[in-house]
């Protein structure tokens, strides 16, 4: 299955993005400037492993302070 995300419309703020059947609204301000219906955009996600141990790591403090005794 090789499905393409493509713009269908502009609703307000976001953008309606095709894949496939699905369709999911997208924060326009995240698409580029000259963006318009009926293109093909990529996404590319990626967790970032060191940013998420960081968080971790500071909720973790967090918490250990809240529930000291």
């Amino acid at each position: 299955m090789n499905e393409m995300c493509i713009i269908d419309r502009f609703e307000g703020d976001y953008a309606v993005i095709e894949y496939g059947r699905v369709t999911f609204n997208f924060p326009r301000t995240l698409l580029p400037k000259d963006s318009k219906e009926g293109d093909v955009i990529k996404f590319d996600v990626r967790i970032d492993d060191k940013e998420t141990f960081k968080r971790s790591q500071k909720m973790k403090r967090l918490a250990d302070e809240l529930f000291r005794e």
